[in-house]
């Protein structure tokens, strides 16, 4: 008999890494031309840097949300996006693109964890949150903002995939 409760981890791990329908975040990012890191064609909303950090921000904060009794939110819009469309270095760039994956991986190894319960509660949350659904979020928005990337590499001509 399958392992139901190991099976539901792994595609959560999955769904949170991305890929399996579309491009993940970490190849969606992988060669973006430094050049293009703060630009932004006519009318679009926003830079890669600004998706990146964006993303990075949020991923972050679901993260603490969900492992940190100490929690403490964000202001909205303020605090998830950053203040400028470019970065202030190519470091930057790369340091972020770091944290998110570090931050995926530590996620994704929170819920593949048998001991992790993915249907109580978060005993700080206000609203009777779980793991379950700031993993869902957090793959949700991921996804959201990786299509964004895309679509904005190719308008860039960036993107040859």
């Amino acid at each position: 008999m399958p392992d139901n409760d190991a099976s539901l981890r792994d595609q959560l791990f999955q769904l949170l890494l991305g890929g399996n329908a579309h491009v993940d975040v970490l190849a969606a990012l992988k060669g973006f031309p430094a050049k293009l890191y703060g630009a932004k064609p006519e009318n679009a909303p926003h830079s890669a840097w600004e998706l990146l950090e964006h993303m990075r921000i949020a991923l972050r904060d679901l993260w603490d949300f969900s492992t940190n009794p100490e929690y403490v939110e964000k202001k909205w819009p303020d605090d998830y996006w950053p203040s400028s469309a470019a970065p202030p270095s190519n470091e930057a760039w790369h340091s972020s693109v770091r944290a998110l994956k570090e931050d995926l991986e530590a996620f994704g190894e929170l819920v593949k964890n048998p001991s992790s319960n993915l249907y109580a509660p978060i005993p700080w949350a206000k609203e009777g949150q779980t793991l379950l659904r700031e993993v869902l979020l957090a793959a949700d928005h991921n996804s959201y903002h990786t299509g964004e990337l895309i679509f904005l590499r190719r308008l860039l001509g960036a993107w040859k995939g």
